[in-house]
């Protein structure tokens, strides 16, 4: 059972706590912005001489809506697919990750099991809202959205407040079964 919390113990969210912004964690030779985009994204194109380190192109399903959204390198395109911690850096913080080292709030950012490529929009949304404020604007998309941030609530040992907890178990009732 994950512990509740209101949050409103913790210190003010400070994003520069959590460490460089796209570390190379797992020592690959990429950062993970460009990782998680090789990993989300429909048939990437690399910058040659990379080692498909700096992904160009490619298509997104955004994971929140369904809509296809085409990816393209550059500073006006870039930010249509933006990369989404699932359980925002701001949430976390409030729910136990202010008590965290350096080194482990830096290693939560990078997480790939916590980042998607996602629409602008949806990410925007979205913002630092747990699943009492935000769900997926597409339903059948909500229970893979809901796992997927319970799942790294746990595997990090973060508290969770009521509201969360109600929604949460909400949208898990109305999944499918493995």
């Amino acid at each position: 059972m994950v512990p509740s919390n209101d949050g409103y113990s913790a210190p003010d969210y400070d994003r520069d706590l959590f460490g460089q912004r796209w570390a190379d964690v797992d020592r690959n030779g990429c950062d993970t912005r460009n990782d998680v985009l090789a990993r989300d994204l429909v048939t990437p194109t690399f910058k040659p001489g990379t080692r498909d380190c700096k992904v160009l192109s490619g298509t997104l399903t955004d994971p929140y809506s369904g809509a296809s959204i085409a990816f393209v390198n550059g500073p006006d395109t870039s930010p249509h697919v933006q990369i989404d911690h699932v359980v925002a850096l701001a949430w976390a913080w409030r729910q136990g990750a202010h008590e965290w080292t350096p080194e482990q709030r830096e290693a939560f950012a990078n997480d790939p099991r916590n980042l998607r490529a996602s629409g602008e929009v949806t990410n925007q949304a979205k913002s630092d809202s747990g699943p009492s404020k935000w769900l997926p604007p597409a339903p059948e998309l909500q229970c893979r959205f809901v796992m997927e941030w319970v799942s790294v609530v746990v595997d990090y040992k973060l508290t969770i407040n009521d509201f969360d907890r109600y929604s949460a178990h909400q949208v898990l009732q109305t999944c499918p079964t493995p």
